[in-house]
Formats: structure tokens, C-alpha cells, sequence
């Protein structure tokens, strides 16, 4: 379960600070309060997780610090382990630059803690150009990660970098719809997240017509989901409650129609769990024949 979970706190704490990043560098900071200022502190708390949840998962615990000895371009880990590096801090530091949102009378006791806020705000647009790219990389790589295991037939396809990144912008978004109290910036979340669902709706169907057209270990690893073992799970959970139905509903709130904003907004971040943990179970059934 480790796995996992990692792969969807990464990716959700991707999309919240691509969202929060974007909306700061194109000037609709005041527009978005809540996605630049408000929503982004909980991505510091989903990568600390979702780092505990990965060294749970390590064999060798104590040499998890070799990492970061090298670099090695060819090796998704090591594209990780640095992506986390960098975002990570990044993160906390966007969040302490904003709060005073949370905590009006706050007031850093420390004169340097005061001079460290000044400067990072100085230069709070180059913070935010790292959240956009590292935001990216962090959401594709939770895709790529698995990708990268050739043995494993299911996950062997360039669909799952674009897809995971899709489903963490989901997530991004609806935490934003969770938190925002402004009914327009709540509008212009839900149009966003009906474009995002509509993207991934299209790169599972492509991913399967890719599966499909392949090779014979590749169409059984599709037959998982197209009434083998995890086809009731995948479609109810994943793209019924998931994805069409928080999107049917998102349509419906923005005619007009009296819908409590939380329940696809709910329904959506469980669909992106539900997505992660159906994808990597069901990868470690298929294999390669002998």
C-alpha cells in the first residue's frame, strides 16, 4: 500500500502547487486567493507523508541517503529522489510566505526569520517558475516510475506519466474546490477539473486501444479490466465515481443547478486514490509468459 499512496500524495501535491504557481506568474493571485495562498499548505503535508509512506516501503531504510550521493539521468528513482528534493522545500517556504492568511496576528520571532521571509519574497517569482516545472516533473514521474518496469506489462506503456499527471492536477483542483469559499473562483475550479477529467477519460481510452493493438501479453493485461479481475473495481470505482459522475455533477453546479460543491470534489480525490492503488495491484498480476 505504500507505493500507492506515495503515488497519489505526490501527485495531488503536484497539482495543488502547479495551480498555485500558475495563477501567482499570470497576475490572478487576488482572483485565486485560495489556490495560491490557502490550498498550497497542504502540499508540504502530502510530500512529508508521501515520503514516510516511500521509506516505510524501502528494503535497506538506513541507505536511503545514497540517493543523493549521484545522479544518475537514466534512473527514474534518482529523477525522484531529486524532484522531492527540491519541491519539498520549496513548498514549506511558499507556505510560510503566506501565513499571515491563516494566522493574521502572526510575527516570526527571530530578526533573521524576518530578513529570510523578506528575501524569499524578493525573489517569490523564481519560487514559483520551480513550483510550475518541479510541479510537472513530480506528477508526470509518479507515472513514469511505474512505466519504467518493462517486466510488468501493464505498466509498460508511456500513457500512465501523462495520465498520473492529469489525475494529480484532478486532485489539485478539487482540493482547491474543498477549501475556496468564492463562488466564482469555485466556478472557474470546476470548469478547469471538467477539462482535466475530460483529458483523462481520453488517455484511458487510449491506453487501452494501445494495450489492445499490441502484443499478446499486452492484450491480457487489458482483458484485467475488460472482464477479468479488476474490471468492476477500475470502472465503478475509477471511472464511474471518479470521473464521470463528479463531472456530471460539476455540470449540473455550474447551470445552476444546487449541488454541496464537496461531494465531487470528494469523489474525485478518491477516484485518484482509487486510480493508483488498482493500477499498481493489478500491475504486479501481469507479467511476461515463459
Amino acid at each position: 500500500w505504500q507505493i500507492p499512496l506515495y503515488l497519489f500524495l505526490g501527485g495531488m501535491a503536484a497539482g495543488i502547487l502547479f495551480f498555485a504557481a500558475l495563477y501567482y506568474l499570470t497576475g490572478k493571485e487576488k482572483e485565486f486567493r485560495t489556490a495560491v495562498r490557502i490550498t498550497p499548505f497542504i502540499a508540504p503535508v502530502l510530500l512529508v507523508l508521501g515520503l514516510i509512506a516511500l521509506f516505510f516501503d524501502l528494503r535497506h531504510r538506513l541507505f536511503f541517503w545514497q540517493l543523493y550521493t549521484n545522479i544518475k539521468l537514466q534512473s527514474p528513482m534518482s529523477w525522484g529522489a531529486w524532484t522531492l528534493m527540491v519541491v519539498t522545500p520549496v513548498a514549506f517556504i511558499w507556505s510560510a510566505l503566506h501565513i499571515k492568511d491563516l494566522f493574521p496576528d502572526w510575527d516570526w520571532r527571530y530578526e533573521w526569520l524576518r530578513k529570510l521571509e523578506a528575501f524569499f519574497n524578493r525573489y517569490k517569482k523564481v519560487l514559483a517558475w520551480i513550483m510550475l516545472v518541479f510541479g510537472l516533473i513530480l506528477g508526470i514521474y509518479t507515472g513514469i516510475l511505474l512505466s519504467a518496469f518493462n517486466a510488468r506489462p501493464l505498466w509498460n506503456t508511456s500513457i500512465l506519466g501523462p495520465l498520473f499527471l492529469a489525475s494529480g492536477l484532478s486532485a489539485g483542483a478539487a482540493a482547491t474546490l474543498l477549501l475556496s469559499k468564492n463562488p466564482s473562483e469555485r466556478r472557474a475550479f470546476s470548469k478547469i477539473d471538467l477539462m482535466i477529467i475530460a483529458a483523462e477519460l481520453f488517455l484511458i481510452v487510449h491506453m487501452f486501444m494501445g494495450y489492445l493493438a499490441g502484443t499478446q501479453v499486452q492484450i491480457e493485461a487489458a482483458g484485467l479490466f475488460l472482464g477479468g479481475e479488476y474490471t468492476m473495481s477500475f470502472w465503478i470505482f475509477v471511472v464511474f465515481l471518479g470521473l464521470l459522475f463528479p463531472g456530471i455533477l460539476e455540470i449540473m453546479e455550474l447551470r445552476r443547478f444546487h449541488i454541496p460543491h464537496i461531494i465531487p470534489a470528494v469523489l474525485v480525490i478518491f477516484g485518484s486514490i482509487a486510480l493508483r492503488f488498482i493500477i499498481v495491484n493489478a500491475g504486479q498480476v501481469s507479467r511476461w509468459l515463459y
